[in-house]
């Protein structure tokens, strides 16, 4: 029976790694934990005035590297478990593009498309005072995650500043512009995940033509050009998946080169496929209007299952977690795999894939954009002095783009060794070594 609690999944993933490295069993034990989970009660009056109380949670993984960084998920299911997995990937993930974070995760039990905006600032300042003596600019980062919003973060970083009696923007990051925010970090998760996309269509020969003037425009002058899609020397590209990272995404790869074609695109209502093309003003046009891209007219509908397995260049899943399984994994045939999700192909896919040679960039690299981004954000807020969106695309760039050959590197390395392993592998040994490396360096081990 194929694992899929997430983080069983996680702890998997680590355990493999420290075993090709042949990690000593201090630092092995001290990574398949977090060093501290917070689980807290919340009461808040509803608008109805009954008090209803909410769980919720904080999972600090490791800090050695620096202070913990990670989102805030509200959602009805949401559990212990995933909050660890994903606390544990936000270490990975912070330590694979080098910025100075440890990994952090929190969540809420609830269901925010029931609430009003009173209730869900209620329920924002409750957690922050839950946690408050627990997170800070110097401790814990939080940031928003599934059904959080640049609105709620900004209520929670007002509430730690009423708690600490000033000004503190550093606590919180992907807060409106108005209160500290930083520009570029709407679109930071896919924009990182074009610029590792485009190094390694470099490096296994897919011909993705780049628009170099085109890469570090902000997203609002990209939706101004007009959709071009090619006829003639393309790249297909599939999304799964049409929230903010999917639209994102759609859009990006359209803009930032020169000779892609979208041909699907999917949502949680099923799929559309063209394979004349998907423009994306008209695609993201009908998702807003209807609800659903499965209303597109022109397109042939299709299940969210047949999306994966299209004949195309380059997948995107940008959705679910656990969507490339072992009994779908042989039947996938794009050359890349760009993870826009967490954790969306199993550590069993992960075998096949390798084995057919479909390279698959993994979440922790190919989603850091938003980490990065929000660490340039938190770097704006300590130094009071913000940049333009230019700045912010080109040093995300160059992290992004560095820490593809980082793992890349280290999978070569370990080929002249005579183990063959694949990137989701190799970019957990970076990782590890950069986590272990801090933990040894202050004496923890």
């Amino acid at each position: 029976m194929e694992e899929l609690n997430p983080f069983k999944i996680a702890q998997k993933q680590l355990d493999e790694a420290a075993e090709i490295i042949g990690l000593d069993k201090a630092s092995h034990a001290m990574l398949r934990e977090p060093m501290r989970t917070l689980i807290v009660s919340i009461p808040i009056k509803m608008d109805n005035g009954e008090t209803k109380v909410f769980t919720g949670f904080r999972v600090q993984y490791n800090d050695a590297r620096g202070p913990t960084k990670g989102g805030i998920r509200w959602h009805p299911e949401e559990s212990l478990d995933t909050v660890k997995a994903l606390a544990a990937w936000m270490t990975w993930k912070t330590a694979v593009v080098d910025i100075p974070y440890g990994g952090a995760k929190g969540g809420i039990i609830c269901n925010p498309k029931e609430m009003s905006d009173a209730e869900k600032e209620r329920l924002a300042r409750g957690y922050i005072r839950a946690i408050g003596r627990f997170i800070g600019p110097e401790k814990d980062i939080p940031a928003p995650d599934v059904y959080t919003t640049p609105q709620i973060m900004a209520w929670m970083m007002d509430e730690y500043s009423k708690i600490v009696g000033y000004n503190a923007p550093g606590v919180i990051t992907g807060k409106p512009l108005s209160v500290g925010g930083s520009k570029g970090r709407a679109d930071a998760t896919a924009r990182g995940g074009m610029y590792v996309l485009r190094e390694a269509a470099k490096y296994i020969g897919v011909p993705l033509q780049e628009n170099a003037e085109n890469m570090h425009k902000s997203y609002e002058e990209l939706e101004k050009i007009e959709d071009m899609i090619p006829t003639e020397n393309f790249v297909t590209v599939a999304i799964q998946g049409y929230g903010n990272a999917g639209q994102f995404a759609h859009l990006l790869i359209t803009r930032l080169f020169k000779n892609v074609k979208v041909v699907a695109v999917s949502d949680s209502k099923g799929g559309i496929y063209s394979e004349e093309g998907l423009p994306f003003k008209k695609t993201s046009e009908v998702k807003k209007n209807t609800g659903s891209v499965i209303n597109y007219e022109e397109a042939k509908k299709i299940t969210n299952e047949e999306l994966l397995e299209l004949d195309v260049d380059i997948l995107v899943p940008a959705a679910l977690e656990n969507v490339i399984r072992h009994d779908n994994a042989e039947r996938i045939k794009a050359k890349i795999v760009l993870e826009l999700a967490n954790g969306p192909t199993t550590p069993e896919a992960d075998e096949i894939l390798h084995r057919k040679g479909c390279l698959v960039l993994p979440d922790f690299l190919a989603n850091a954009g938003g980490v990065t981004v929000s660490y340039f954000e938190w770097v704006q807020n300590i130094n009071g002095y913000y940049w333009e969106f230019e700045e912010v695309y080109e040093k995300l760039d160059k992290k992004m783009s560095r820490a593809f050959w980082d793992v890349i590197n280290k999978q070569k390395e370990y080929k002249e060794k005579g183990k063959d392993i694949h990137p989701r592998t190799a970019a957990y040994i970076v990782s590890i070594e950069r986590v272990v490396e801090a933990m040894k360096t202050r004496g923890w081990i």
